[in-house]
Protein backbone atom coordinates (compact mmCIF):
# COMPACT_ATOMS: atom_id res chain seq x y z
CA UNK A 1 0.00 0.00 0.00
CA UNK A 2 1.31 3.25 -0.66
CA UNK A 3 0.20 4.96 2.69
CA UNK A 4 0.72 3.14 5.89
CA UNK A 5 -1.48 0.93 7.63
CA UNK A 6 -3.89 2.85 9.83
CA UNK A 7 -3.34 2.18 13.78
CA UNK A 8 -4.96 3.69 16.33
CA UNK A 9 -1.91 5.34 17.39
CA UNK A 10 -0.63 6.60 14.49
CA UNK A 11 -3.83 8.24 13.77
CA UNK A 12 -7.07 7.97 16.87
CA UNK A 13 -10.43 7.22 15.48
CA UNK A 14 -13.66 6.79 17.57
CA UNK A 15 -13.84 3.81 18.94
CA UNK A 16 -17.47 3.31 17.83
CA UNK A 17 -16.46 3.54 14.55
CA UNK A 18 -14.15 1.29 14.40
CA UNK A 19 -16.31 -0.99 16.09
CA UNK A 20 -18.69 -0.24 13.81
CA UNK A 21 -16.41 -1.79 11.03
CA UNK A 22 -15.06 -4.43 12.62
CA UNK A 23 -18.70 -5.82 13.16
CA UNK A 24 -19.28 -5.32 9.70
CA UNK A 25 -16.01 -7.27 8.30
CA UNK A 26 -16.97 -10.00 10.97
CA UNK A 27 -14.01 -8.93 14.13
CA UNK A 28 -11.27 -7.86 11.47
CA UNK A 29 -10.08 -5.36 9.59
CA UNK A 30 -9.29 -5.05 5.86
CA UNK A 31 -6.44 -3.50 4.25
CA UNK A 32 -9.40 -1.25 2.60
CA UNK A 33 -10.20 -0.38 5.84
CA UNK A 34 -7.08 0.74 6.84
CA UNK A 35 -6.58 2.97 4.33
CA UNK A 36 -10.06 4.36 5.00
CA UNK A 37 -9.62 5.11 8.89
CA UNK A 38 -6.94 8.01 7.71
CA UNK A 39 -10.37 9.92 7.24
CA UNK A 40 -13.15 9.45 9.98
CA UNK A 41 -15.32 10.84 7.78
CA UNK A 42 -14.95 8.78 4.44
CA UNK A 43 -14.55 5.92 6.60
CA UNK A 44 -17.75 6.57 8.50
CA UNK A 45 -19.57 7.30 5.59
CA UNK A 46 -18.40 4.63 3.29
CA UNK A 47 -19.38 1.74 6.26
CA UNK A 48 -22.61 2.96 5.64
CA UNK A 49 -23.13 3.41 2.39
CA UNK A 50 -20.81 0.12 0.99
CA UNK A 51 -22.94 -2.26 3.83
CA UNK A 52 -26.43 -0.57 1.90
CA UNK A 53 -24.81 -1.92 -1.64
CA UNK A 54 -23.60 -4.94 -0.47
CA UNK A 55 -26.33 -6.33 1.69
CA UNK A 56 -29.38 -4.72 1.92
CA UNK A 57 -30.56 -4.13 -2.03
CA UNK A 58 -32.83 -7.22 -2.82
CA UNK A 59 -31.77 -7.17 -6.75
CA UNK A 60 -30.02 -10.86 -7.50
CA UNK A 61 -26.81 -10.25 -5.74
CA UNK A 62 -25.37 -12.94 -8.07
CA UNK A 63 -26.23 -10.62 -10.92
CA UNK A 64 -24.98 -7.47 -8.62
CA UNK A 65 -21.42 -9.53 -8.00
CA UNK A 66 -21.22 -10.32 -11.11
CA UNK A 67 -21.44 -6.59 -12.28
CA UNK A 68 -18.61 -5.95 -9.35
CA UNK A 69 -16.48 -8.52 -10.81
CA UNK A 70 -16.59 -7.37 -14.32
CA UNK A 71 -16.02 -3.65 -13.07
CA UNK A 72 -12.67 -5.41 -10.67
CA UNK A 73 -11.70 -7.31 -14.16
CA UNK A 74 -11.89 -4.11 -16.31
CA UNK A 75 -9.90 -1.59 -13.90
CA UNK A 76 -7.25 -3.87 -12.36
CA UNK A 77 -8.42 -4.04 -8.83
CA UNK A 78 -7.19 -7.71 -7.88
CA UNK A 79 -8.08 -6.68 -4.10
CA UNK A 80 -11.54 -6.07 -5.39
CA UNK A 81 -11.56 -9.28 -7.54
CA UNK A 82 -9.76 -11.49 -4.68
CA UNK A 83 -12.80 -10.18 -2.16
CA UNK A 84 -16.10 -10.64 -4.55
CA UNK A 85 -15.14 -13.47 -6.80
CA UNK A 86 -16.47 -16.19 -3.51
CA UNK A 87 -19.52 -13.69 -3.02
CA UNK A 88 -20.36 -14.25 -6.30
CA UNK A 89 -19.85 -17.92 -5.76
CA UNK A 90 -21.34 -17.90 -2.40
CA UNK A 91 -24.54 -15.99 -4.17
CA UNK A 92 -24.97 -19.04 -6.56
CA UNK A 93 -22.90 -18.39 -9.39
CA UNK A 94 -20.32 -20.86 -10.67
CA UNK A 95 -16.35 -21.25 -11.23
CA UNK A 96 -17.15 -21.49 -14.77
CA UNK A 97 -18.96 -18.29 -15.25
CA UNK A 98 -15.90 -16.48 -13.77
CA UNK A 99 -13.73 -17.98 -15.87
CA UNK A 100 -15.76 -16.94 -18.87
CA UNK A 101 -15.82 -13.50 -17.31
CA UNK A 102 -11.91 -13.17 -16.95
CA UNK A 103 -11.49 -14.89 -20.48
CA UNK A 104 -14.42 -12.34 -21.96
CA UNK A 105 -12.71 -9.36 -19.99
CA UNK A 106 -9.10 -10.85 -21.16
CA UNK A 107 -10.12 -10.85 -25.11
CA UNK A 108 -12.45 -8.28 -26.43
CA UNK A 109 -14.50 -6.81 -23.52
CA UNK A 110 -16.41 -4.44 -25.74
CA UNK A 111 -17.30 -7.67 -27.91
CA UNK A 112 -19.76 -9.95 -27.10
CA UNK A 113 -20.24 -12.03 -23.85
CA UNK A 114 -21.16 -15.43 -25.64
CA UNK A 115 -19.41 -18.53 -23.23
CA UNK A 116 -22.17 -21.32 -22.50
CA UNK A 117 -21.82 -20.86 -19.54
CA UNK A 118 -22.94 -17.46 -19.07
CA UNK A 119 -26.82 -16.66 -19.21
CA UNK A 120 -28.55 -14.24 -21.23
CA UNK A 121 -28.91 -12.41 -17.98
CA UNK A 122 -25.19 -12.34 -17.02
CA UNK A 123 -24.07 -11.35 -20.28
CA UNK A 124 -26.33 -8.29 -20.31
CA UNK A 125 -25.05 -7.50 -16.90
CA UNK A 126 -21.41 -8.09 -17.57
CA UNK A 127 -22.13 -5.87 -21.59
CA UNK A 128 -23.78 -2.85 -18.92
CA UNK A 129 -20.41 -3.02 -16.28
CA UNK A 130 -17.95 -2.89 -19.32
CA UNK A 131 -19.84 -0.20 -20.73
CA UNK A 132 -20.15 1.94 -17.96
CA UNK A 133 -16.90 1.41 -16.68
CA UNK A 134 -14.71 2.09 -19.97
CA UNK A 135 -16.83 4.23 -21.11
CA UNK A 136 -19.04 5.69 -18.86
CA UNK A 137 -21.68 6.45 -21.53
CA UNK A 138 -24.63 3.43 -21.77
CA UNK A 139 -25.70 3.17 -25.57
CA UNK A 140 -29.49 3.71 -25.72
CA UNK A 141 -29.96 0.09 -27.45
CA UNK A 142 -28.28 -1.66 -24.21
CA UNK A 143 -30.68 0.14 -21.81
CA UNK A 144 -33.62 -0.95 -23.89
CA UNK A 145 -32.62 -4.80 -23.07
CA UNK A 146 -32.24 -3.85 -19.55
CA UNK A 147 -35.44 -2.47 -19.57
CA UNK A 148 -36.67 -5.81 -20.74
CA UNK A 149 -35.23 -7.53 -18.24
CA UNK A 150 -34.93 -5.28 -14.53
CA UNK A 151 -37.64 -3.10 -13.26
CA UNK A 152 -36.75 0.54 -12.52
CA UNK A 153 -35.30 -0.73 -8.62
CA UNK A 154 -33.61 -3.37 -9.96
CA UNK A 155 -31.76 -1.22 -12.60
CA UNK A 156 -31.16 1.71 -10.02
CA UNK A 157 -29.59 -1.30 -7.51
CA UNK A 158 -27.82 -2.87 -10.11
CA UNK A 159 -26.43 0.29 -11.75
CA UNK A 160 -25.30 1.63 -7.99
CA UNK A 161 -23.49 -1.56 -7.72
CA UNK A 162 -21.34 -1.30 -10.74
CA UNK A 163 -21.03 2.87 -10.24
CA UNK A 164 -19.87 2.02 -6.62
CA UNK A 165 -17.56 -0.64 -7.70
CA UNK A 166 -15.35 1.98 -9.86
CA UNK A 167 -15.45 4.05 -7.33
CA UNK A 168 -13.97 1.52 -5.24
CA UNK A 169 -11.74 0.16 -7.96
CA UNK A 170 -10.12 3.54 -8.91
CA UNK A 171 -9.29 4.15 -4.71
CA UNK A 172 -7.94 0.51 -4.71
CA UNK A 173 -5.39 0.65 -7.65
CA UNK A 174 -4.49 4.48 -6.49
CA UNK A 175 -3.59 3.54 -3.37
CA UNK A 176 -2.00 0.07 -4.21
CA UNK A 177 -4.15 -2.14 -1.64
CA UNK A 178 -3.44 -5.60 -2.00
CA UNK A 179 -5.67 -8.70 -0.53
CA UNK A 180 -4.75 -9.32 3.17
CA UNK A 181 -2.27 -12.09 3.65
Amino acid sequence: MRIPDWTPKLKPQPQELVDAILARRGGALLNLDKALLWSEALARGWNVFLKAVRTELPTSRRLRELGICSVALLTGANYEYHHHAPDFLTAGGTQAQLDALQAFIKGDPRGLPGAPALEELDRLVIRYAVQMTLDVKVSDDLFEELRRHFDPTQIVELTSAIATYNMVARFLVALQITPEA
